[in-house]
């Protein structure tokens, strides 16, 4: 049967931008902030018209709604990083997962959003999958994660989530509050809990052995009728697999409903500002670890009780989740200079972050968006999986630097075992057709520059670094993304070609110095 969403108005301004009304003190704003875990464009609202998410809908049509929101790393805990410190993973120290054997941990002295926030007397909570640390740099006063839980009933029982929440809102006071749900739905787990299918689609269904999920209500897909995305392979293999990730991604769309509506029965819809988005891409070839926009575009809703003027409406100014903290500073009233002693290793801050507040797009579009750019760091997901990478995009180019360009791109351990990699791998070593836009050769073996023009050409398969029409934009967009690396302090700056010395008798002149290796 073929299931049909609700679609949404889209209506575009074009107008000036403006400073935003701040909410009175007197009103003790809060925020509930929620991130789904390795979610898409699966949502009614961004016209997806297979995958029935009415609860997302709704915020949506409450929301501003971004057209062009990024993650400023596709990776789990350099993103989780990213988004409450404010500061990309190669800043911030999180270079790459935090759990088990990656260990990768943020610089024990990075002030954090909670950390902020409880210096001003702001409660902070947390519910679902943290995935970073260390706890000093990364505390909250209410937390219920995998750290103290299973991480199947904090991430994905939507029903015990629920409860969570209530929980928190009936003990804040009269004190604001910011509450963090982290769910861990639509990632796999397929790697981890194959018990439950590829996506966990199975977890908490009713059906024997699976538990049950009391407020979750599964709908189940038929592949045929899926249409992958134009990055994702259009074999039977691949649509069984976004089906799963369909039925997952409505109990997500469940569990934000209920979110929303325990905010509304504790009396907070009034005063607080709910934010909605995802850490990176989907699992699927070119997404999840990619600097493509597949692997960096995300879903984005934020709605605002005290700004009515473009709910349900659309922007298309960029946007990075790097704006996150400086969007909830600014809500919160607090000065992005109250971070005291947020960097390490000697290392001065030129500005506390390279985001900015997205509450002036909820009065108006900016005029010109000719000049904005928003930028990415990728250094590893899995600890094995070196494979740095930079890259900036504006309105209309992306340049792409990979550090790492004469070694493979690597693959995560839950992507390869998924069906869709499987399928994808044997189709290629045995000669069949792949039904997919590149090959694993091509995808594998990248140069050292990508540029792309991203109105012509937004399924970056047109690699422009060498030719000689756009060696000026080439030039600018090198320039941007070096200063970026200047001012966010990045160890990378100068490779791969080249050694950073910042210390001794470069201490007060950081050089980089030739390595002769370009032959």
């Amino acid at each position: 049967m073929k299931h049909i969403c609700r679609l949404i108005l889209i209506i575009y301004w074009c107008c000036g931008h403006v400073s935003t009304k701040k909410p009175d003190v007197n009103e003790k704003p809060n925020a509930l902030l929620i991130i789904a875990d390795d979610a898409g464009f699966e949502i009614g609202a961004y016209l997806n018209k297979i995958c029935q998410t009415p609860n997302l809908d709704q915020l949506a049509r409450n929301s501003l709604i971004f057209n062009k929101a990024f993650t400023s790393v596709s990776s789990c805990s350099p993103s989780r990083s990213a988004i409450l410190t404010g500061r990309p993973s190669h800043q911030n120290g999180m270079y790459g997962l935090h759990q088990g054997v990656h260990h990768f941990d943020s610089f024990n002295t990075i002030e954090s959003l909670p950390k902020i926030l409880q210096r001003h007397n702001i409660r902070t909570g947390i519910i679902g999958k943290k995935h970073v640390g260390p706890d000093n740099v990364y505390p909250f006063d209410y937390s219920q994660t995998e750290e103290n839980n299973s991480i199947l009933q904090v991430g994905r029982n939507i029903t015990h989530i629920k409860l969570l929440a209530r929980e928190f809102l009936n003990s804040s006071g009269d004190k604001p509050f910011f509450l963090y749900i982290a769910f861990h739905d639509p990632h796999r787990c397929g790697h981890t809990n194959p018990q439950y299918g590829e996506f966990c689609q199975r977890f908490g269904n009713g059906e024997e052995g699976m538990g049950l999920i009391p407020d979750w209500h599964p709908i189940t897909y038929q592949w045929d009728e899926i249409v992958p995305p134009f990055y994702v392979p259009d074999t039977e293999a691949a649509r069984k697999d976004i089906a799963a990730q369909y039925t997952t991604m409505g109990r997500l769309d469940e569990g934000v409903g209920l979110i929303l509506k325990e905010l509304e029965n504790a009396g907070y819809s009034d005063n607080t500002l709910v934010m909605f988005s995802s850490d990176n891409g989907i699992p699927f070839p070119n997404g999840r670890t990619n600097l493509y926009d597949s692997g960096l575009a995300e879903p984005m809703f934020l709605s605002s009780p005290f700004h009515k003027e473009r709910k349900n409406q659309v922007t298309n100014s960029l946007a990075s989740l790097l704006d996150i903290v400086p969007t909830l500073l600014d809500w919160y009233g607090i000065s992005e200079n109250d971070t005291t002693n947020w960097e390490s290793n000697e290392i001065q801050a030129k500005r506390a972050f390279s985001g900015k507040s997205l509450l002036p797009l909820l009065i108006k579009e900016p005029d010109d968006k000719s000049n904005e750019a928003i930028f990415a760091s990728h250094n590893l997901h899995e600890v094995t999986m070196c494979y740095p990478m930079r890259m900036i995009r504006t309105q209309g180019y992306k340049l792409i630097h990979n550090l790492n360009y004469n070694s493979p791109f690597p693959i995560d351990q839950d992507f390869y075992i998924s069906s869709t990699f499987r399928d994808l791998l044997n189709r290629t070593k045995s000669g069949q057709p792949t039904y997919w836009f590149k090959t694993l050769k091509s995808y594998y073996n990248r140069p050292e520059w990508e540029l792309y023009d991203m109105k012509m050409d937004p399924a970056e398969v047109n690699n422009l670094a060498s030719k000689p029409s756009v060696s000026e934009i080439f030039r600018q967009l090198k320039k941007r993304l070096f200063e970026w690396q200047q001012n966010t302090n990045d160890p990378w700056i100068c490779a791969p070609h080249a050694v950073l010395e910042d210390q001794g008798a470069y201490k007060n002149n950081p050089t980089c110095l030739d390595l002769d290796n370009f032959s």
